[in-house]
C-alpha cells in the first residue's frame, strides 16, 4: 500500500501539477507524485495547504489526521466514498454467522501469538509456562457460545502473551513489565501503541476501498466513534505485523529510551526520531514477502488487502466463513 507518512513536526506540504512538495525549514524539499499514493497520514503539527487537500479529494487519496502518538482524529475523503450497498448485507448477518467469525478471530490471534513466542523460544529465550496453553485457549475459543466468553479467553491469552514478552525483553533495559496504554508507561508500550494505530489506519482505508461498512463488525462492539470491523481485522495481525517489528527493533539494539521517546502527560511517547524509526522498520517489514499455503509468495501489504477481500466475500456469502490469517508453524 503506497502511503506517505508526514511525521516531521513543522513540515509544510504544497502541490503543483500533481506533485507534492514537503518542506521542513531550510532542509532540501522532497517531492512525491500524488497519483502514486493510496493515502496520506499526517502526524501532529504538519501543514497541508488547501490546494493539497483539494487535489487529494480529486485524486481520491484519503488524508488521515493523527496525533503525534498515532491516535486518529479523523479522515478527509472524497464525497463519493460510501458503503451503503454492503452495509445492508452486513446488517443482515445472523448472530451465528458473526459468532463464527468472532471465534475464528480470537482463536487465530491466540495461534499467531503462540507462533511468534515459539520462534523466540527456539532462539534460546526462556518463556516460562508451556506455550500449549495458547492451544487450549484457542480450542475453547472455537467452542465459545458468547462474545463475553471470547473476551475472557482473549484476556487470558493476552496476560500469558505479554508475560512471555516480559521474559524476552528482560535484558533490554526498557522497563517493560506488562501491556499498558492511555498513556503507555515505557518505550515498548509506546512503540506497540503507535504501531497498532498505524496498522489500524491502513486497515480502515482498505475496508473503505472495498465498500465495507467499517462500523459493522463481529467481535468488537460498534459505536458512532468506533469502527468495530477495523478493530476485528486488526487482531489477527497484531503479533505478526506489529509485535514482530517492535521485538526486532529491540533485539537489534536500535531502541534507545532517550533518543526515541519522551516523558510527558504522565506517560511515555515516541518522539520524532522514534516515529521515524518505527515507520521505516514497518515499511521494510511490510514490503517483505511471505509464503502462501497454495505456493508462491506475496508482500505483506497484499496480505492485508487479501484478508479484507476475503471478509467482503463472507459478507456476500456467509456460508464461506471468514478465515483470519494464521502464521505458519
Amino acid at each position: 500500500m503506497r502511503s506517505l507518512y508526514l511525521s516531521q513536526q513543522g513540515s509544510r506540504v504544497t502541490v503543483r501539477a500533481d506533485r507534492l512538495t514537503v518542506q521542513q525549514g531550510d532542509e532540501p524539499a522532497q517531492t512525491i507524485a500524488l497519483p502514486l499514493l493510496d493515502q496520506i497520514l499526517v502526524f501532529g503539527n504538519v501543514q497541508l495547504t488547501t490546494q493539497v487537500l483539494r487535489a487529494c479529494l480529486v485524486r481520491d487519496v484519503p488524508v488521515v489526521y493523527l496525533s503525534r502518538m498515532g491516535y486518529c482524529h479523523g479522515r478527509l475523503t472524497a464525497i463519493h466514498r460510501g458503503y451503503r450497498a454492503l452495509a445492508r448485507h452486513q446488517a443482515d448477518l445472523s448472530f451465528g454467522d458473526r459468532l463464527l467469525v468472532a471465534r475464528a478471530i480470537v482463536a487465530n490471534k491466540l495461534h499467531n501469538s503462540r507462533i511468534l513466542l515459539q520462534r523466540y523460544r527456539q532462539r534460546g529465550h526462556d518463556l516460562g509456562p508451556d506455550l500449549d496453553q495458547f492451544r487450549h485457549l484457542g480450542d475453547r475459543a472455537r467452542q465459545a457460545t458468547s462474545l463475553d466468553a471470547l473476551f475472557g479467553l482473549e484476556g487470558a491469552g493476552a496476560a500469558a502473551y505479554f508475560g512471555a514478552l516480559r521474559s524476552i525483553l528482560a535484558d533490554s533495559g526498557l522497563g517493560f513489565r506488562d501491556r499498558n496504554r492511555r498513556p503507555p508507561q515505557d518505550p515498548i508500550n509506546a512503540f506497540l501503541s503507535f504501531g497498532y494505530q498505524v496498522l489500524w489506519n491502513h486497515l480502515l482505508v482498505l475496508v473503505e476501498l472495498q465498500g465495507l461498512d467499517p462500523y459493522a463488525g463481529c467481535l468488537h462492539e460498534p459505536s458512532d466513534r468506533h469502527p468495530a470491523l477495523v478493530s476485528d481485522l486488526l487482531e489477527e495481525f497484531r503479533a505478526p505485523l506489529v509485535d514482530a517489528v517492535v521485538l526486532g527493533l529491540v533485539n537489534r539494539g536500535q531502541v534507545d529510551r532517550t533518543q526515541h521517546t519522551e516523558q510527558r502527560d504522565g506517560g511515555c511517547f515516541l518522539n520524532e526520531a522514534g516515529r521515524k524509526l518505527y515507520l521505516q522498520a514497518f515499511i521494510d517489514h511490510m514490503e517483505g514477502a511471505i509464503d502462501q499455503d497454495e505456493g508462491g509468495s506475496i508482500p505483506r501489504w497484499e496480505l492485508l488487502s487479501r484478508q479484507v477481500r476475503a471478509y467482503k466475500q463472507f459478507v456476500y456469502q456467509p456460508v464461506y466463513t471468514y478465515q483470519p490469517y494464521r502464521l505458519r508453524t
